[in-house]
């Protein structure tokens, strides 16, 4: 048990050389998304709040600080594409966070080949060994605990297609630790890998009980 605390309220600033916040509510999925403008235009761009959010139907979700591009595609589109950042993948998806005029396709930018979806406009990322299809439920405005607007949005979407390399596939299984993926560990540029040393077991204790 620890006998000194550091403790502060975030609306009167941390008092530390980095914002602690993301650091410890983390690593983080990476929400690689995928977008094309009602234009045609394309877009990538990472976001590092992200996760999975229901099973049935499987939901997703992402935020962003700011309204851009890739909300404003999914807003008129009502589709986007999420895909596995793995470590092999590391450099082009950092080079698509650069922030960009909207005619800007990353893809290029990061050397990506867009991949048509089945069941969305929206593209996939080619390189990436999984990609989820998803169609927009909610797009929500955050706010505060006193109801004042924030200016980050909220965006869930339905997974409806999904796709994944064959060779992440062990006996039915899919392999976490094969992919490589990489996740958001907070910091100005700090980053977490998962490799199979990283990896254990735990059974949930009601799955325990089950005859």
């Amino acid at each position: 048990m620890a006998t000194e605390v550091h403790s502060y309220r975030p609306g009167q600033g941390h008092g530390l050389a980095h914002d602690p916040f993301n650091a410890i509510v983390g690593p983080r999925p990476i929400g690689w998304i995928s977008t094309r403008a009602a234009d045609g235009t394309l877009n990538l761009a990472p976001y590092s709040f992200f996760n999975a959010f229901n099973y049935r139907p499987p939901i997703v979700g992402f935020a962003t600080i700011g309204w851009k591009d890739t909300v404003q595609n999914v807003q008129d589109t009502g589709e986007f594409c999420w895909n596995l950042a793995t470590h092999d993948l590391a450099h082009p998806m950092n080079a698509s966070s650069e922030t960009l005029p909207p005619e800007v396709d990353e893809f290029a930018l990061a050397g990506l080949t867009p991949l048509a979806g089945d069941l969305v406009a929206a593209p996939r990322v080619a390189e990436s060994p999984v990609s989820f299809e998803c169609k927009l439920s909610q797009l929500i405005q955050l706010t505060g605990a006193d109801g004042t607007p924030v200016k980050t949005w909220l965006i869930l979407g339905e997974v409806v297609m999904i796709h994944i390399a064959k060779a992440l596939l062990k006996d039915g299984v899919y392999d976490t630790a094969a992919a490589r993926p990489i996740l958001r560990a907070g910091g100005a540029g700090g980053y977490a890998l998962i490799t199979p040393e990283s990896m254990f077991e735990m059974i949930r204790p009601d799955f325990l009980r089950k005859p």
